[in-house]
């Protein structure tokens, strides 16, 4: 997921994409620990858009406190 396109969404539905993606990286954590993962490199990048959206829900945070 592309910075540009976390922008756009609102807070809600930042705040459901993040644990969407949190599911999602436990699923496949579950995977690899049963050898049932096939794309290990979908972890890393789970793990990076979950970073990605928690910085823009710090930023929006920020920015109103600033305001």
């Amino acid at each position: 997921m592309k910075y540009v396109d976390i922008a756009k969404l609102t807070d809600e539905e930042l705040t459901s994409k993040v644990l969407e993606m949190r599911r999602e990286k436990l699923n496949l954590k579950i995977q690899s620990r049963t050898g049932q993962l096939e794309k290990t490199a979908r972890v890393k990048e789970l793990r990076r858009d979950i970073a990605r959206c928690l910085t823009e829900e710090a930023a929006r945070k920020n920015k109103e406190v600033k305001a």
